[in-house]
């Protein structure tokens, strides 16, 4: 009997070791101890699909070709493992070519192709400075780039294509004065105009006679000295751009030496302590109880830059003779603010280069001494006008 029994667990052992090779399941079916056991070979069925049934008996489904799992609910069926998202590459930040503080022959170089687009004088300095910033950042806000006042390599190559490589002698200020155009000894309409426009910005202080004489001759060189252009004592194409571009268009009365008239005053200046600002005839006049006390040239925000100096009937809000722009870092002295951040003012800009520039809205004064006397006598409340005669 225990012969047999060693024989029938022989025999199950090699079945089991079989069935776990190919896969076929064995049953063992007991029969009263007398018979013993009765191996019965089951082989085992193929994996249904499950169709989302939740038999716990079920086998576990193998995932679909398509990556969704079909297994029965609350079996652990696998899945396809999740694609990785790419991690998206942050743009790196222009490159810088030159920025505020250097120094050098390339910062002639950009200052002179500054110079040839009208955003800069023609004398270099080869210094980074504020000027020079503010002119990179005018050229690329005109260009669509970001205007950050740093040169980086996308507004360097933008520069270049639109500029001619400046000379050596046009990096380092080695002028030379070009074919005479106006000299001593010469008469007519060109010479009265040219008189005109040294007699706006200081240079000529007597009658306008449309012959060039001696006193045009050292105004002439004044003027150029002044701007760093050849001293010649001739008007060349250089110095005539300049003082063009320094000056305005003569009035009859400016070339025949008639004495300007300003404006009619308007209604508003007529009455009370008024400082009367003329557009047309481009002046302040300090107005009380319609006498007029004192008359200046002034000079206004400009349109170009969006910035003009605003119209109406407005009255002086705050006044300081030491004030220095908060947005600009300029100073204003004697300013007399009459709307925001408009006011009257000295401006140093302006007895410089005249009207060549603008304000940012402001009512600009050459006359130091005018508008110092001015300011002596405006109160806070008293009236401005702004208007067209």
């Amino acid at each position: 009997m225990s012969a047999r029994r060693v024989v029938v667990t022989s025999v199950v052992a090699t079945l089991l070791g079989a069935s776990a090779a190919y896969g076929v399941g064995v049953a063992a079916v007991h029969s009263p101890a007398s018979a013993g056991p009765e191996l019965t070979p089951r082989v085992a069925r193929p994996t249904q699909v499950s169709t989302g049934t939740t038999d716990g008996a079920s086998p576990s489904a193998s995932p679909s070709p398509s990556g969704v799992s079909t297994g029965s609910i609350g079996e652990e069926s696998p899945s396809a493992a999740p694609t990785p998202m790419p991690t998206p590459t942050p743009t790196p930040p222009p490159r810088v070519v030159l920025r505020p503080g250097d120094r050098g022959e390339q910062v002639r170089e950009l200052q002179s192709r500054l110079y040839q687009l009208a955003w800069l004088p023609e004398v270099t300095t080869g210094v980074y400075d504020a000027t020079t910033k503010e002119a990179v950042q005018g050229f690329q806000v005109k260009r669509r780039l970001e205007g950050t006042g740093v040169l980086d390599r996308s507004s360097w190559r933008r520069l270049k294509a639109m500029t001619k490589t400046p000379t050596h002698d046009a990096m380092f200020n080695v002028l030379h004065p070009g074919p005479p155009i106006l000299r001593a000894g010469a008469s007519g309409d060109e010479v009265r105009d040219a008189q005109a426009r040294l007699k706006q910005i200081a240079w000529i202080f007597g009658d306008v006679t449309g012959t060039y004489d001696q006193g045009t001759v050292e105004a002439v060189r004044g003027f150029q000295e002044k701007r760093q252009i050849p001293v010649t004592g001739k008007i060349d194409r250089r110095t005539l751009d300049r003082l063009h571009a320094m000056t305005v268009t003569p009035s009859h009365e400016e070339l025949f030496n008639i004495e300007p008239k300003p404006g009619a005053l308007d209604p508003r200046c007529r009455t009370g302590r008024v400082i009367c600002v003329d557009k047309t005839s481009r002046t302040v006049r300090w107005v009380v109880d319609g006498e007029v006390e004192l008359t200046m040239d002034a000079r206004f925000g400009s349109t170009v830059n969006d910035t003009p100096t605003r119209e109406g009937l407005f009255h002086v809000t705050f006044m300081n003779a030491d004030h220095v722009s908060q947005l600009y870092g300029s100073e204003m002295p004697y300013a007399m603010f009459f709307s925001g951040g408009q006011a009257v003012h000295y401006s140093s800009d302006f007895a410089s280069v005249g009207y060549y520039g603008a304000s940012h809205g402001c009512v600009n004064i050459r006359d130091y001494d005018g508008i110092q006397w001015l300011f002596s006598q405006v109160r806070v409340g008293d009236a401005v006008v702004v208007y067209w005669s």
